[in-house]
């Protein structure tokens, strides 16, 4: 089997799904405006989607404010419902900080755990997003 080639294109509807539930949900730390969606073919990563982070090296070098890209895997993500859509995408913004700051929150932290936030917080997202 050819090795397939990393390509990328931007995602309006992942962007439009972002806004959403940035709408609906409490998460004011998150600038909608810095979030960046792409959607990518070829990838050999297993998961639904990722989140890139813009480093302070980088911020300062380059005089950019702080910025996420979130990117949706194309064979994974297109497949699920609307609803999981939705949950990924909450679970991708729960890995920005408060400070919205270019870092990345990991799954795991002392007061946390990133999985069950997404679900409770999807959870609020569907009941807040039926009124």
């Amino acid at each position: 089997m050819k090795n397939q080639k990393l390509e990328w294109e931007i995602a309006p509807d992942v962007k439009k799904e972002i806004t959403k539930i940035l709408k609906v949900l409490d998460l004011p730390h998150v600038e909608a405006k810095r979030i960046f969606c792409y959607r990518t073919q070829g990838s050999k990563s297993r998961a639904y989607a990722r989140i890139w982070s813009m480093p302070k090296i980088f911020q300062h070098a380059l005089d950019l404010e702080p910025a996420y890209v979130i990117e949706v895997l194309a064979k994974y993500y297109d497949k699920l419902n609307d609803d999981e859509k939705s949950k990924v995408l909450i679970h991708e913004l729960l890995h920005i900080p408060k400070n919205f700051s270019g870092a990345l929150v990991p799954h795991v932290t002392k007061s946390r755990h990133l999985g069950k936030t997404a679900t409770a917080l999807f959870n609020e997202y569907k009941k807040l997003s039926i009124k």
